[in-house]
């Protein structure tokens, strides 16, 4: 029998980019935290984390934000970059703030080019990240792709020259 994990609230809510510990025991004396349609006012309380919980759980009236297993479905807009350290606009910055502040972070799984737009995935599930994007495992991927002006028939000898265009 696997056993279930259990965590504090506060340290939950914390790590789900709800706020920090204290602001999470600030809001729970204010009845913003519901479990089971019970006020939680301890927030040092440990509750098991299982996938039904965010239908357990209310913030501020709103249902729980789903616990670290997050996979995002993302249709990246043109002339947004898929990473954490760039400058300029990322996919990042259209996500809600509280998911901005996750532990472990959200992360895209695999790439799109700034000047591509397309399906993007995203999680904070670092063992999915890398089951999906290490060359060892082998993950097949399809690409498609919409060109600016048709092909001329001369694109295959111009990349194996490696000439710049």
């Amino acid at each position: 029998m696997k056993k279930v994990p259990t965590s504090r609230v506060d340290r939950l809510l914390g790590s789900m980019g709800y706020g920090s510990r204290a602001e999470m025991a600030r809001m729970a004396k204010a009845g913003g935290i519901v479990l089971d349609g019970t006020d939680l006012t301890d927030v040092s309380k440990r509750i098991a984390v299982t996938p039904d919980l965010p239908g357990r759980m209310e913030i501020d009236g709103e249902p729980l934000d789903p616990v670290q297993g997050l996979v995002i479905l993302l249709n990246k807009p043109l002339g947004m970059t898929c990473s954490h350290k760039e400058e300029g606009a990322l996919v990042y910055d259209i996500l809600p703030g509280r998911w901005r502040a996750r532990d472990p972070a959200i992360s895209t799984i695999g790439r799109l080019d700034k000047q591509t737009t397309g399906l993007l995935l995203l999680t904070d599930d670092g063992d999915l990240l890398h089951r999906v994007i290490s060359p060892k495992r082998h993950v097949a991927k399809v690409y498609r792709a919409g060109l600016a002006r048709p092909l001329t028939g001369t694109e295959g000898a111009l990349f194996a020259s490696g000439e710049l265009v």
